[in-house]
């Protein structure tokens, strides 16, 4: 286990914590996948996206993103149209708060604490993330309550800016609604895109290990975690 000092005194003197969502706050790309497959019999596609499928195409940040991918290789006869993809991407997001919904996808392991001792401290919140504002709202009001939003300065989420993850925008975003420089901000990730993402904004990054992005090449993060817990065992 690395030594959690460093990451807990990273993340106290910071000014504001920006959070990315999946696989970060909760291991949700499990019911993201099943929210897939779900909607793709409902919308009449004989698609079916084992791990296997699932981990290859988490290298493509945003759902319709990954469904547009998926629909290049199978090399669809006419090719889905944009409209398609937002059809079926819709149908996705509806079956995913209804999974979200179940409980069977709480918060990781040291999420709430950190959460807290964050307000506690009067450190400013944030969330930089390529996933939807509808599945944001999903997963939080499930784990945190309705007035979720309220804790946060800042939400940016993947339809907000012109690039997704790996590229820096969302933390560009972030960066400027909080007005605070980027040494002053800490990114909470779990893969090598956010990784890139916050390190090309100059934010420092910790890195919490997710089930699908446990094995990502994380070279240039302040710190690696297991999960977030570790932050409140003493060294």
């Amino acid at each position: 286990m690395p030594d959690q000092a460093p990451a807990a005194a990273l993340v106290r003197r910071a000014a504001a914590l920006i959070f990315d969502v999946d696989g970060t706050l909760a291991e949700t790309e499990e019911l993201h996948r099943q929210a897939f497959n779900e909607a793709f019999v409902r919308c009449g596609l004989d698609w079916h996206w084992d791990r296997t499928i699932y981990k290859n195409l988490l290298r493509v940040t945003g759902g319709k993103e990954r469904i547009r991918a998926h629909d290049v290789v199978q090399g669809s006869l006419p090719p889905l149209s944009d409209e398609d993809i937002a059809k079926l991407h819709g149908v996705k997001t509806a079956q995913y708060a209804e999974l979200v919904e179940t409980g069977s996808c709480p918060l990781r392991p040291g999420v709430a604490a950190l959460l807290a001792a964050a307000r506690a401290r009067g450190q400013r919140l944030a969330i930089a993330t390529t996933t939807s504002r509808g599945n944001i709202d999903a997963l939080l009001s499930r784990a945190l309550g309705n007035g979720w939003a309220a804790d946060f300065d800042a939400i940016v989420a993947g339809d907000d800016v012109r690039y997704k993850k790996p590229a820096p925008d969302v933390y560009l975003e972030i960066l400027a609604r909080l007005r605070l420089k980027a040494p002053d901000c800490v990114a909470i990730e779990d893969s090598a895109n956010g990784l890139i993402a916050a390190s090309r904004a100059c934010i420092p990054v910790l890195i919490t290990r997710s089930m699908y992005f446990r094995d990502d090449d994380f070279t240039g993060a302040h710190l690696v975690l297991d999960d977030l817990s570790e932050l409140e065992r003493p060294g």
